[in-house]
């Protein structure tokens, strides 16, 4: 089943059945896609929706190669022990099209857009719903992109307020497909989708569906090995879009390491040069950092102000393509958004500082200390706190660091 690259090893592997059962819970459950306005929300499976988009762009005339799982939610599915693998955020499907005709890609939004038609829920009425307001009510993000370097594709995100974008993107010819050896999997669908057509046993350990994971680095590996080693590793970030910085910022901030062959000097240099090339303005900057740190960070709040101080020294460190008030500025960006995230934290534990006061003015009690367990049961049945436990004092962990403000 695996096809040997003889010049960058194996890009291949067969998935094994606890592999495959795992990809089929993320295909059968259901992920919110939130509307607009009045707009409801949509209760979408996976599985669906991408049968659903195969058929309508099949009926339209347009061809598709192949489906794939691409980046964080591929990780994830491929890492049995799911410890060293980041929790994913947007789901990215690639649909492999061929659109030599312009007007393919209007079919292509047109049949995603009905798509979310038909997972209206009832009583809405459908008929007065258009395209143009299902764009603006569903998609977060729309991409045309059609260059000198040969590249042709569409990218249309469904948004998540909580950050788990649906992400299908419609590609004929990409040059680059990944940012670093760590997000470089893909999961080939079509045998899966071809399982749902014909099948309808339940998977177990001697039925189900052969499926094929492919590492676009070019030796799955090494890039494997990079995954469960936590390490850093791409080639000619200079290819990149934004160079890889935010996403390299991010592996730094969750304990990953420079893999041994990686130059991290040289490395950083053409990352922020790229970065700086593809947004050149201060105003850009921001946009593209806010939106990289509520698509990136949900639910993570303590992160944010680490990240944020790790990509202020890279670019401090490593930034040698502007000029000296450019420089200056993105720092200042980098710092001003770093104040606001502590400012937002600190603001958070006052609240809660203020919600356990009032707990204690309306119950007439005062917390003297708090005990984090364990929690045991003696010969009456009842649960009690062990009292030989060692206990710690010091600050509160739902403080920041420094603690500003008191804890009753």
């Amino acid at each position: 089943m695996a096809t040997q690259d003889s010049s960058r090893g194996n890009r291949y592997q067969v998935l094994c059945f606890e592999q495959v059962a795992k990809l089929n819970k993320v295909m059968e459950d259901a992920i919110p896609i939130h509307g607009r306005g009045n707009f409801p929300t949509l209760e979408i499976k996976l599985k669906e929706l991408v049968q659903m988009v195969r058929e309508k762009l099949r009926t339209e005339g347009v061809k598709v190669r192949d489906i794939r799982l691409n980046g964080g939610a591929a990780s994830f599915i491929l890492d049995n022990a799911n410890e060293n693998v980041l929790s994913y955020n947007d789901v990215d499907l690639i649909f492999g099209v061929d659109l030599r005709n312009h007007s393919d890609l209007q079919k292509i939004k047109n049949c995603v857009l009905n798509c979310l038609l038909d997972f209206m829920p009832e009583g809405v009425n459908r008929e007065k719903m258009s395209s143009c307001s299902l764009k603006e009510a569903y998609v977060q993000k729309l991409v045309k992109v059609c260059n000198e370097h040969g590249d042709k594709w569409s990218l249309i995100s469904l948004s998540n307020n909580k950050g788990k974008n649906v992400e299908l993107k419609f590609v004929d010819k990409v040059k680059r497909q990944y940012e670093f050896s760590v997000d470089s999997f893909q999961i080939l669908l079509d045998s899966l989708l071809t399982f749902y057509d014909i099948s309808d046993t339940q998977m177990n350990e001697n039925i189900y569906p052969t499926l094929v994971a492919e590492s676009v680095y070019g030796d799955f590996a090494e890039a494997w090995s990079h995954l469960n080693s936590k390490l850093i590793a791409t080639r000619n970030p200079e290819e990149i879009r934004g160079g890889g910085l935010l996403k390299y910022c991010n592996l730094l901030t969750r304990g990953y390491t420079a893999a041994n062959n990686m130059d991290i000097s040289q490395t950083e240099r053409y990352m922020c040069s790229r970065f700086f090339i593809d947004f050149s303005d201060v105003s850009q900057q921001r946009q593209k950092l806010e939106a990289y740190l509520n698509n990136h960070f949900s639910g993570e709040e303590e992160l944010k102000h680490q990240y944020l101080l790790t990509l202020y020294r890279v670019v401090d460190e490593s930034t040698i393509c502007l000029m000296v008030h450019e420089r200056r500025q993105a720092l200042n960006l980098i710092h001003q958004l770093a104040c606001q995230v502590l400012m937002e934290q600190e603001q958070k534990a006052h609240v809660k500082y203020l919600e356990m006061q009032q707990f204690d003015q309306l119950n007439g009690l005062t917390i003297d200390q708090v005990f984090y367990g364990p929690v045991e049961l003696n010969l009456s049945g009842q649960y009690y706190y062990n009292n030989n436990y060692p206990q710690v004092y010091g600050q509160c962990p739902l403080c920041p660091s420094p603690a500003f403000l008191p804890c009753s």
